[in-house]
């Protein structure tokens, strides 16, 4: 059985969904530390050509708080334009209508954290396209490992699981060895993801945008073909 394991981002970009559909589990980490500056609150659209960040406003984030203890600040200036934004941006796009029920869906709703509305993000995409992988939640699930060493706590999870596979992003190839997997029975791979290129608006190309992106501008049919251009290091 293999299984992936990574923090929830708030619409991610279609690496993100390649390791969902690579596994037979997900399990997001939810209850690990909140990392400023990353993808757990953001992600990047396509602006007049560009790619812009849109950034989900919080209170008080900190490293100091963990994924799940880090709320959402639904009264900030920012918050109610992010909907709008996307609105704008991609209302001529092809699948505007399939792609703005969702994100409208998931940010149209209360939360009592930022990991509560990114794993509601990535769950609902996944069920647009069909995806069979069973997701589940650290802090939910598995509690208990919590403590545990960085690769330790992978480790377990994964033998709570009876996965004998472990799929990680290919940043965790600093993070992790191959070895050190293989002493618990478990075999270590690290996802890559391959040039990916679709039509936007007939704007030069600008890759690796949020999945609301490659979702405003392909088909279901076209999106499945492409969680597949992916390798294993």
């Amino acid at each position: 059985m293999k299984i992936g394991i990574m923090q929830p981002y708030l619409f991610p970009y279609i690496g993100y969904f390649q390791m969902i559909n690579a596994v037979d589990m997900f399990v997001f980490y939810d209850d690990v530390q909140f990392i400023k500056g990353g993808w757990i609150n953001r992600n990047r659209i396509l602006i007049n050509g560009a790619a812009k960040y849109l950034t989900m406003p919080l209170i008080k984030s900190s490293p100091n708080k963990l994924i799940n203890e880090t709320e959402i600040d639904s009264q900030a200036r920012g918050f109610k334009k992010i909907i709008k934004t996307i609105e704008m941006t991609y209302k001529k796009a092809p699948y505007f209508m399939e792609t703005f029920d969702i994100v409208h869906g998931v940010l149209g709703k209360q939360y009592g954290s930022i990991a509560e509305m990114a794993m509601e993000s990535v769950k609902q995409c996944a069920r647009y396209l069909e995806m069979n992988t069973k997701l589940y939640k650290s802090s939910e699930h598995f509690p208990e490992t919590k403590g545990l060493g960085k690769a330790a706590r992978l480790q377990a999870i994964c033998k709570r699981l009876d996965a004998d596979v472990y799929i990680n992003a290919i940043g965790g190839q600093e993070l992790y060895s191959k070895e050190d997997f293989a002493r618990q029975a478990i075999e270590l791979y690290f996802i890559k993801s391959l040039p990916i290129e679709y039509k936007q608006f007939g704007n030069e190309f600008v890759p690796w945008l949020s999945i609301i992106d490659v979702l405003m501008f392909n088909s279901k049919e076209k999106i499945n073909e492409m969680l597949n251009k992916f390798e294993l290091a």
